[in-house]
Order: C-alpha cells, then structure tokens, then sequence
C-alpha cells in the first residue's frame, strides 16, 4: 500500500510499513522512514510506484486549464478528486487525481485552500486582479533581466542612472532598478559600484561626490524658497569706531570686524562686531526655519552651499561702507600690559571702514612689516579701502594676539604647535558665476596660507576672546547658550557640545560658546539671541532669552548640528582630498616627499594629503620618507605608495603637529576609504584651533 501526504508546504509519496489509528510509518524512496499524521494523508494507491505516480503527476498538473478548471468547478466546497471527475472524468485514476491535487494547491489565485485536500474556488474579480499582477510581475521580471543583459555587456539602462545614487546608497531591495544591478553584479561576478562605473553610469567622479552628498544632505536641491529679509527695527545708536574685516576675497558672509580706541592713551579699547541677524530674526520665522534646517553653510573647493539666501546675508553681512547693525564686545587692557580690565556688550550701529582680504594682504602684513615700527605706514595703496588702517594698529593687534594665545598656553599645559600650513585651493578657469557648481574638470591650484600668520591670528584670537568671554558671561546671567567643551587634552578625549559652560582643553579657555558667525552657523545664531538677550535685559535675561534653562529645543539643536556639521564637514575634506588626487594627475607627479604619521599612514609635506604607503612600518613617527606613488583612484579617492628612500637620519625625525584643533577629528571620504583623513582642513580650522576664520 503507498500513500501520498502533505508535509510542511510539500507532497511526498511512500510505502506503508505499519498504521496505526491516528498515524502511519512511511517509507520514501530515499530509503528514509517517516511518521504520518493520518489527517496528513490525502490519497492510498497500490500503483504505479511513489516516485513514478508523482512524476506523472506533475507533468499532468502543468497541463490543466486553469480556467476550464475553474469553470468546472463547483461555487461551495470541493475536494481534489471531485475536480479531478469534473475535469478528465468520473473515472479519474489515481494519477490525475494527485495532478488535480498539485495544481489546486499551486494556484491559490484561483482556488483558496479550505483544508486539507479542500479547496474553494475564488470570486471572478479577485482571479482578474491576481492574473493582471501576475502578468506585470512577468514584465517586471522581463525588465529586469533585460537591464541586467544590459548591464553585463557594459551598457547602462537610463532608468537605473536615474537611481544610481539611490542604488547604491539608500537601495530600495524590492525596486527593479536595484534586483537588476544585483543580478548583474551576481552574472558577472563584479561589484556592484564597478560594475556601474564600467557601464557608464557615472558621468564623472566629482559628480559622483558631489551627487552622491546632494542626494543624502540636500534631496530636494539647494535653492531657497522666496524670503524677505526682516527689517531690524531697532533704534541702534552709531558706534564711534572704524572697523575693519579680515577674511579670503571669496567670502560673502562677512561675520565679523574689529576697531581699535585709545592707541596710544594707555587704556586701549578692542571692539569684536559681530553681524547682527538676531535682531532682525525670530526662532520659528520663515528665514529661522531655513537656517534651521541647513544649520550651516557648506564649504568645498571652487564652490559653497550657504546657510542663508544671498539677499538675506547682504541685508546682514558687515559691507565696509555702510553703518551695519552689530552685537558689539568692547574689551578695554592696558597698552602696556596687555591686562583686561573690563568688558562690556553692546547692540549698535558700525561704521565698517574696510573689507580686508587675506590673499591680497599676506604677503604685505608680515612680521617684519608689522615690527618696523613706523607710524606713518599704511597699508598698501592697492589694498581695497586699506588706506585707513595703518602699521601701529595691525602691531598692537598683531602683539595683543601673542599674548592672548600664550595665555591660553598657559591654561593648555602646552603649546600649539602649528608647524602644518593651511592649503588654498582655486579651480582656474571656472565659470564665473558663483552659483554654478564645478565641473570637475578645472585645472586645481592649491596654495599655501601658512598657520599662524599675523592677519590670521589677529583674526583668531579675537573670535576666541570673544566666544570666551560671551560663553563666560551667558553663564553668569544664568542664560542657557550653546556650548563646545573638552575635558582634557588626553588622547580620544573629544570636543563635546552642551548647554553647560564647561572648560574647553584644547582652547585653553574656561567656557566656549561659537557666537561669531552667526550668518553661517546655525549654533553663533542661536547663541546670538540670548546674547541680545542679556545685552537688553542683564540679570533677568534668562527670562526673556528665547532658550530657556533645560530647553529640549536646544537639545534638539545640538544634536541635528552635530549630525550636520560632521557631514558637511567630510564632505569638505573629502571634496579636497578629490582635487588634491586630481592635482596629481594634471601635474604629472609620480613621486613626493612625506612624513610618517602612524603605522603605514605618511602625509605629504606640501600637499593635503595622507596616504597609506608599503615599507613604512616600523619607521617612528615623524619620520620623513621618499615615496613613490601607485594608481589614482577618483571614485574611491584612494592612492597607494612605496617608500623608495628615507631622508633623514633614524635618530633625525621631527615632531608633528600636536595642535588639538576644536574640529580635527578624524573624517571619513565620500566612500568607505582606507585612508586617515584626519588632516583634511574643516570649516573653522584656521591659524589658530576654532578660529572661526573658515576658508570660503
């Protein structure tokens, strides 16, 4: 006696050994002995064979019209054989029963299972709805295959280039753009990113970048919505000062000036001005909500993505020119001593004198020009508006500088030790509106703007001076702010953002709130209303402050900066690590001199670049190397080298930069690299750690 039964989904077929009242042994013809539930076993037959009965079972099965089928079948329910005696004849054997079986079972579009060997057939409508989804997953599956045939011979279906960046990063696995790259990428044993790459689906590798950053940080582009910049419709007075700015021609968002009274009393008087969008802008406006949502402008070589809508920053932005509404910081020291005896706030109107510009002063504004001593010295008559700041200005500066970071040495426990200069990089030949991205085909220039420079730090330690003291006395009213905060200079002990006016290490300051560019920060905005509040309200400000005390929306900020800035941030570095390997290409260079930083990681000593080199391991730190380079990889942004030559002596290395720069955490590449990016310059990374000086 042979039986055929359903066990989990399947039918098998076997000898009876021995039955039971509620089961049986079976045997199949594998050999293997299996206990079967009585209610499992759907049909007993003496012959033919199991395996031959269910054999010619199923080649009988694929031929039943399913739709004769259902037409046949009864509207209440029915078992298989009944189908079977509907379908081929009342006399239906054994063997076209079991087919009648195994199509019922794989067609529940059709017939819906109603129990064990039952069936019942489904409604006309929802047949015609499960026929239709069929025949369009068929055609689905055609595409599929189709774009996947296309792909494997190196052509690039327009569908799946649409969705390259989607594809590849935020893959949707049931889509078929996404089944057919799998499946190509299975056929022809590639992976998926070179496979795409060799198909052409990429247009070029800065696009790829570029692209790919736009797609996960601005999906739906970076234009703005139509805004008016609101009208400050405060009654500020004119401030008796001439301030002047310092920063790259490139710059739009002019955050910051500074004045100097009193040279020459005894008692000096330095204004930090600040751009003052807070007193125009309201948490929840129209232009806040902006802000808030891109949180910070977005810096990359040839090209940035702003916080803000050009009309709204020039409505803002401190134009040498105009009289420019201003939080203002006057500190007041000793000329001689350099002693800060008091500090004052204040909201106002600035005359802003000039715009200086960095490239165009660097080379002028030296230590040696700054030390000559001659008052009558102005600056150059070249320099744009320059005229009015003169030589004992720029050396006070220059000198209250030193001596405010040998300070905060001091508070370090070490000094900085800015021995890296900061790299320049000029797309030649770009087009000229600003607007346009690059193409990525531009030739690179990269220069050099030395760290430490005197119009840099001048620049720097005024920021630092102000985030510090605005940190500090936000804290003493009581009025919760935005603060940055390292709690030592210990290895892997990293800058941390927080409501609480905590000691930052690596600044060597008590407190640190970033108030100072508030136009392109979304956190020196932030900070900057409860600045203003403190400025009109002093010792009641923490009631009339925007943010109060445990504000979850400050919080909310933290986080969503933090998030972002890192972003934009690796982006940056990424984007320069890009032009960086393409200056390589277009200058030919097959060879560079390094230095050894870590394991087999050496950083070239006139580029921005740290790669991963064979035969540097073992070599100590600081070490200088002759390295010769492997293949340049643009999409991966990856290069290789060999080290041909040591140039210095074993015992010769020099000491690297030790300079705990606020944001010199390490940044990941575009793609998942292999590579320390941990030197690529980040937007407020200048001379000095957390200038708030960043390139443009």
């Amino acid at each position: 006696m042979f039986v055929l039964f359903e066990e989990a989904g399947k039918f098998l077929a076997g000898r009876v050994l021995s039955e039971a009242e509620s089961s049986a042994q079976v045997e199949l013809d594998s050999g293997k002995r299996v206990k079967v539930k009585a209610a499992n076993i759907l049909m007993r037959f003496e012959k033919p064979a199991p395996a031959e009965l269910l054999a010619q079972a199923r080649a009988m099965a694929a031929e039943i019209d399913l739709d004769l089928a259902w037409e046949f079948a009864p509207d209440e329910e029915f078992g298989f054989a009944d189908l079977a005696r509907d379908y081929y004849s009342a006399s239906a054997g054994q063997v076209e029963q079991a087919a009648a079986l195994l199509r019922l079972f794989e067609t529940p579009h059709y017939f819906r299972r109603a129990g064990r060997g039952r069936f019942r057939k489904a409604p006309a409508e929802i047949v015609q709805q499960a026929l239709a989804a069929i025949e369009k997953k068929k055609q689905i599956q055609a595409q599929i295959d189709g774009w996947s045939a296309d792909l494997a011979r190196g052509e690039c279906p327009e569908p799946i280039r649409e969705q390259l960046y989607r594809i590849l990063f935020k893959p949707d696995k049931n889509s078929p753009e996404y089944k057919a790259v799998v499946e190509a990428s299975r056929a022809t044993q590639t992976a998926p990113l070179a496979l795409l790459q060799r198909a052409g689906a990429i247009d070029s590798p800065y696009q790829f970048h570029w692209r790919r950053f736009l797609f996960e940080h601005f999906p739906r582009g970076t234009g703005f919505p139509a805004l008016t910049a609101p009208v400050i419709a405060d009654e500020l007075p004119l401030a008796d000062v001439r301030a002047f700015s310092i920063d790259d021609s490139q710059t739009t968002e002019i955050d910051d000036a500074l004045s100097l009274t009193g040279l020459g009393s005894g008692t000096v008087t330095l204004g930090i001005h600040i751009a003052a969008p807070g007193l125009a802008l309201a948490p929840g406006d129209a232009v806040d909500q902006v802000a808030r949502q891109r949180l910070s402008t977005v810096y990359m070589p040839g090209h940035k993505i702003t916080m803000l809508p050009d009309d709204v920053v020039q409505s803002y932005t401190l134009q040498e020119g105009r009289d420019c509404p201003a939080v203002s910081l006057y500190v007041t020291l000793d000329e001689a001593t350099l002693e800060i005896s008091a500090s004052e706030t204040k909201l106002e109107r600035v005359p802003i004198a000039a715009n200086l510009r960095h490239d165009q002063l660097d080379e002028v504004v030296t230590e040696d020009w700054l030390a000559s001593g001659n008052a009558a010295d102005r600056l150059p008559a070249g320099a744009p508006a320059g005229q009015s700041i003169g030589q004992p200005e720029l050396a006070f500066l220059w000198r209250l500088a030193k001596h405010l970071k040998a300070a905060r040495e001091v508070v370090r426990g070490k000094p900085e030790n800015f021995s890296r200069p900061d790299y320049t990089f000029r797309l030649a030949g770009q087009r000229d509106d600003d607007d346009l991205e690059p193409r990525g085909t531009e030739d690179v220039v990269i220069g050099v703007r030395r760290r430490g420079a005197p119009l840099d730090l001048i620049v720097a330690e005024a920021m630092i001076l102000a985030n510090s003291t605005w940190g500090s006395w936000l804290g003493e009213l009581g009025v919760p702010a935005i603060y940055r905060s390292q709690a030592s200079l210990a290895p892997g002990v990293k800058v941390r953002m927080g409501t609480k006016a905590l000691p930052h290490a690596g600044i060597g300051v008590k407190s640190y709130a970033w108030s100072t560019s508030p136009l392109r920060r979304y956190t020196d905005l932030v900070n900057q209303w409860q600045i203003i509040a403190g400025a009109r309200h002093g010792r009641t400000a923490a009631l009339a402050a925007p943010f109060k005390p445990k504000d979850a929306a400050l919080f909310a900020i933290i986080s969503a900066f933090d998030a972002a800035y890192s972003a934009y941030n690796a982006n940056q570095g990424g984007m320069e690590r890009f032009w960086t390997l393409r200056w390589l290409e277009q200058q030919g260079v097959g060879e560079l001199d390094a230095t050894v930083i870590k394991d087999n990681l050496v950083r070239a000593d006139t580029l921005p670049l740290v790669l991963p080199v064979l035969g540097a391991q073992g070599l100590p730190r600081g070490a200088r190397v002759r390295v010769k380079l492997g293949g340049i990889d643009l999409i991966a942004l990856d290069v290789t080298g060999t080290v041909t030559e040591r140039l210095d002596a074993d015992s010769g290395a020099d000491a690297l930069d030790d300079s705990a720069s606020d944001d010199e955490d390490t940044v990941a590449g575009p793609i998942a690299i292999a590579v320390d990016l941990a030197d690529a310059q980040t937007p407020g990374e200048g001379a000095a750690p957390d200038s708030d000086n960043p390139a443009p």
